[in-house]
């Protein structure tokens, strides 16, 4: 793969993981969160195989696509079976406390781990998801207790998950094939024109519809314009950050893909050990002095 169809495995996952996130949550409230859990973990589960047993490049970006389909639907119906599941108050926020953990620390072992199967082939860092995530499916099943589907009248928004989804999508893919292309191109000019055509076509899906996955009107609040803000460039950065510093590490300076891991390894520990310690500190100085600082 070139080093411009290699971030496809990368922001493939993301955009689709991200774009799909609200109508995830959606599905989950209609059809049941134990229901969509473990769908989702099935397929996340064949993803992460085919992943591994592919030879083509192409292919290998499909499945990474997939697994961000499959995450964007696990994630809200698993917070949301915590929520549903302990009552508000101390039950709850440990619960919550012990999903951020585990979340943080799955991080900072995917890298070591990572850089350790890479060294072996790097076909086992799609491998070794498959037997964690079949233990996982396993344990829903057996012990998640089946739930209801919420009464709620109206459908999916799937206008708006195609369009929000296939927005992102080309206006990344434009991006990367510029610098070749050339910005000024009719070709670049042509995508360009057809990504603001869908962001327009999102926005106005989203203003008419009855069941909005983006309620538009939220997006006054300007504390919560500034907070998602501060994140995307956030994530944004140290995502694009931590792809070119990989790339750089192996292929400039000739590290191994061990040495490699560990040297994030320091950041990810800090993400871990720091993330649950929060609270106090938000609570004593406040969310912006924190964010700011």
């Amino acid at each position: 793969l070139s080093t411009s169809a290699l971030q496809w495995v990368v922001s493939g996952y993301v955009l689709t993981y991200g774009g799909l996130l609200l109508l995830g949550g959606r599905t989950a409230d209609l059809l049941g969160r134990r229901r969509v859990f473990l769908a989702a973990v099935a397929v996340f589960t064949v993803a992460s195989l085919l992943g591994g047993l592919v030879d083509d490049g192409a292919l290998l970006i499909a499945t990474r696509l997939i697994k961000g389909v499959a995450a964007a639907f696990t994630a809200p119906a698993a917070l949301s079976i915590i929520t549903t599941t302990f009552a508000e108050g101390p039950a709850r926020n440990r619960a919550l406390g012990i999903f951020a953990v585990f979340g943080a620390s799955g991080y900072s072992a995917g890298l070591v781990f990572s850089g350790l199967l890479t060294e072996v082939g790097w076909r086992w860092t799609f491998f070794l998801p498959v037997p964690v995530a079949i233990v996982a499916l396993i344990a829903a099943y057996r012990l998640l207790p089946d739930d209801r589907p919420a009464r709620q009248t109206g459908g999916y928004d799937l206008p708006g998950a195609i369009t929000g989804v296939a927005s992102m999508l080309l206006l990344v893919y434009t991006v990367v094939e510029a610098p070749e292309v050339g910005w000024a191109a009719p070709r670049t000019l042509l995508q360009f024109a057809l990504t603001a055509l869908l962001l327009a076509a999102f926005v106005l899906i989203e203003r008419r519809s009855a069941h909005p996955l983006v309620r538009l009107g939220i997006l006054r609040s300007g504390r919560l314009a500034r907070a998602n803000l501060g994140v995307m460039v956030f994530f944004g950065a140290y995502l694009g950050f931590q792809f070119v510093v990989m790339l750089y590490l192996q292929s400039v300076l000739g590290w191994s893909a061990l040495q490699t891991a560990l040297g994030f390894l320091p950041a990810a520990l800090i993400v871990a050990f720091g993330s649950p310690r929060m609270d106090p500190l938000i609570d004593r100085v406040g969310t912006a002095r924190t964010i700011a600082a």
